[in-house]
């Protein structure tokens, strides 16, 4: 047998010892076992490797020649059969030493060698290991990496194939876990410091707070050396297997640089016996301190007699005895049932060729000129183990321990708060990005948010843009100063006309409330009451009722008045036209007060005609207006169909037009004969303040327009009130004198120009109740 082991040159290294002694002891063991090659004794050869490839393949010539020649192609046949090699230490020796081995088919099984390219079976066809692979190593780290958050790793590999392809494999297994890589630096396997302190800059200099390492604990140990002498601290060494849990590494000086790395360590395990062998295979050496021969072995405290931890030992031991359990199969093959194609189907335990130990051992099949035979699943359970590097080395199982101490953080850039997003950095890897405060009316409420969310529409986001808040909503309301103000004033002049009806109804009896057409008064007066009180309609939040009533009520309220209105004019203006014409005329054609009732329900029928189809075909709504302020929510009516509006309240116009024609012709009735200049005063009011109401609506927005509306509406109907009944009020109460049937009737001169002339006037100008147009 055959096992390359690491021995430092400056000093002897007892992690290299103890393996070769780990593999002597399963030798002796399988040698004193009767289950396992009875009566067959194995043997072994040692070769040194330096840690070095020329040796290595050196030594790999000279064991295949059986004479220490480095002879290709040349092989003494004297001597026990060679059965394989067990070896080499390191993934690049390892490499080395196969390709040539591969060549002879010859069987090797490592043991610390944990490269993925020795899985390629068409380059290494008879290498087997009893260690898992880097791939499998690179994805734990990966996924340690991605289980805690870091995006932005460095990567330091030594300069052969283990750490080559172990930081291949590694970012690989990271590509797609949105990790990028701040730096790819290498470790000289030879020794140059300058190159070193090139290393160590870089690490100085970066950001990444996380740094995956791939090398072995030789060529890592100048880079620390190197590290400790700046004084770097404050990163996270992520560890391969090969330096984890080396004694080389983990020492206390190192602490305050490598203290807190993760790293996965191989799985350990307990071999019989193995330290009482220890004891009893002491050799001295003159490196060793001198001894008083008081001291006891079992006291001694080294790496040589540490077997709490054997890992890459176990690997040895384990080695060792698949190599002899395929020998034992080959041993009990029965030529009915063996592997070979060709006779005999069978080898002898006594003679037999390297590659029909491969075929027992699972490695290849029985044509080991067919590459596509060759098995990839080894018959050996592999597994990594998760270690924390503390004061001392803890065994861990699991992540969750890890978790109890503040998480080390490793990013390109700080993180994005709540309210920004990242943006794409030009040039730079995908992990660096820029932090993009939300815009308004968008929010984000985690950290490193890629984007902003839209705010739903009755939200709108804070001042720091991290959450939605409800807007603010916005409406006349009652509770609120100008609201109740409008009220008020509204139920101010509603309470103005009662008294004025009052006052009517008072004195209902007398010459100027009998000969004022009390019917059309008292409707007036209802009308105006009715306009007044649909500003309450106007105030609080809208609903989608007190939107369709409130318009259709102010039209129809308006359309009553003015056509009671309408019938007052119509009456001047026919009382003018009877004046102008000769008395011969007069009896032609007559027409009777009803004429004013008609007029009156045929205009209101009208509107309400209007009115029932606006509701039907586009009924007003409410409407949440977001346009106007992103800030505030306005509620508001949606008036449905401005063509339906606009018909509507243009009746009301009309009606308002012919009231002010046909009092504005009837003005020059004679001194007693002059209710047609109040009448003409009051549609002066009134289409002033519709016609400023346009502009002024058109230009505000939320309660204020609202407000507008209302105001017009109460100035409108203070304006007819103050032009229509403040004067006659004004005789009734204060002027009881002028209130007579010769002043009323017109049949009385009178110098007090305050007393209004009627209509009454007029009927009486015409015999009372008839009135005789002109055809």
């Amino acid at each position: 047998m055959h096992a390359f082991n690491l021995f430092l040159l400056c000093r002897f290294n007892f992690r290299g010892y103890r393996w070769v002694k780990a593999m002597i002891h399963a030798i002796n063991d399988i040698n004193e076992r009767k289950d396992i090659l009875p009566n067959i004794t194995l043997g072994y050869q040692i070769y040194d490797t330096c840690f070095t490839m020329s040796k290595t393949v050196e030594n790999s010539l000279a064991f295949l020649t059986g004479q220490n020649e480095t002879t290709p192609v040349f092989r003494c046949s004297t001597g026990a059969p060679l059965s394989a090699i067990i070896g080499a230490g390191g993934s690049t020796l390892s490499i080395a030493s196969s390709r040539i081995l591969g060549l002879y088919y010859f069987p090797q099984v490592g043991y610390a060698s944990s490269s993925s390219l020795l899985t390629d079976k068409y380059q290494f066809p008879t290498y087997l290991r009893t260690i898992p692979s880097d791939k499998v190593q690179s994805r734990g780290m990966a996924d340690l990496i991605h289980h805690f958050g870091w995006r932005w790793i460095g990567t330091i590999a030594a300069d052969d194939d283990y750490g080559k392809y172990g930081v291949k494999a590694f970012k690989e297994a990271v590509e797609n876990l949105y990790t990028c890589i701040a730096f790819s630096e290498t470790i000289p396997k030879i020794y140059n410091r300058e190159k070193i302190k090139a290393v160590v800059e870089i690490v100085k200099g970066t950001n990444a707070t996380v740094i995956v390492v791939y090398s072995s604990d030789i060529d890592f140990h100048p880079l620390v050396e190197e590290l400790l002498i700046s004084n770097i601290t404050g990163k996270t060494w992520i560890a391969s297997e090969a330096w984890v849990t080396s004694a080389l590494i983990a020492r206390p000086e190192y602490f305050p640089l490598l203290g807190g790395a993760i790293g996965f360590g191989i799985r350990r395990g307990e071999i019989p016996g193995f330290r009482d062998f220890l004891l009893k295979n002491i050799v001295d050496f003159s490196s060793d301190k001198l001894c008083t021969g008081k001291e006891k072995l079992e006291d001694l405290n080294n790496t040589y007699l540490d077997v709490s931890e054997l890992r890459i030992t176990y690997n040895v031991y384990k080695a060792v005895y698949a190599v002899a359990y395929g020998l034992d199969k080959l041993r009990l093959c029965e030529t009915e049932s063996g592997p070979f194609t060709a006779e005999p189907k069978c080898a002898t335990i006594d003679e037999f060729e390297p590659w029909q130990v491969c075929i027992n051992l699972g490695i290849i099949t029985t044509d080991p000129t067919n590459v596509k035979s060759v098995q990839k699943n080894y018959p050996v359970f592999f597994s990594w183990f998760l270690l924390n590097v503390q004061t001392h080395l803890y065994f861990i199982r699991n992540i969750t321990p890890l978790l109890c101490f503040q998480r080390p953080r490793s990013a390109c850039n700080n993180n994005c708060q709540p309210g920004y997003r990242k943006g794409i950095l030009q040039g730079k890897p995908s992990c660096c990005y820029d932090c993009i405060r939300c815009a308004e009316g968008q929010f984000s409420n985690h950290t490193d948010a890629r984007e902003c969310t839209a705010c739903p529409e009755d939200y709108w986001s804070n001042t720091r843009r991290s959450k939605c808040e409800h807007k603010l909503v916005e409406f006349l309301a009652y509770g609120e100063a100008l609201g109740m103000t409008l009220i008020a004033l509204s139920v101010f002049g509603a309470c103005v006309i009662l008294s004025v009806t009052g006052v009517y109804i008072k004195f209902r009896k007398t010459p100027l409330v009998k000969a004022n057409d009390r019917e059309l008064s008292f409707l007036i007066q209802f009308s105006l009451i009715a306009t007044l009180l649909t500003s309450v309609l106007f105030v609080g939040k809208p609903e989608d009722w007190s939107c369709q009533s409130r318009q259709v009520s102010l039209a129809l309220a308006f359309s009553v008045c003015l056509s009671c209105v309408l019938g007052k004019t119509v009456m001047l203006f026919l009382t003018h036209l009877a004046r102008n014409s000769k008395v011969a005329e007069k009896a032609r054609m007559s027409v009777g007060p009803i004429f004013q009732k008609v007029v009156v329900v045929v205009s209101v029928l009208a509107e309400v005609g209007i009115c029932t189809a606006y509701l039907y075909f586009s009924p007003p709504s409410m409407y949440k207006n977001t346009q106007f302020t992103t800030l505030k929510i306005i509620f508001e009516c949606n008036e449905g169909s401005i063509m339906y509006l606009c018909i509507m309240f243009g009746f009301d116009v009309f009606l308002a037009i012919q009231c002010f024609l046909t009092a504005f012709v009837a003005r020059k009735l004679p001194n007693n004969f002059n209710e047609a200049k109040f009448v003409t005063f009051g549609m002066l009011v009134f289409f002033i303040v519709w016609i400023s109401f346009v502009p002024a609506y058109l230009s505000t927005r939320g309660k204020f327009k609202v407000a507008v509306e209302i105001f017009a509406i109460l100035a409108s109907s203070f304006g007819l009130l103050g032009c229509i009944f403040v004067p006659k009020c004004y005789i009734i109460l204060l002027k009881p004198a002028r209130n007579t049937e010769e002043i009323v009737g017109g049949r009385a001169i009178t110098n007090d120009k305050s007393a209004p002339p009627t209509s009454a006037s007029c009927a009486s100008e015409i015999n009372t109740v008839s009135t005789v147009l002109e055809d």
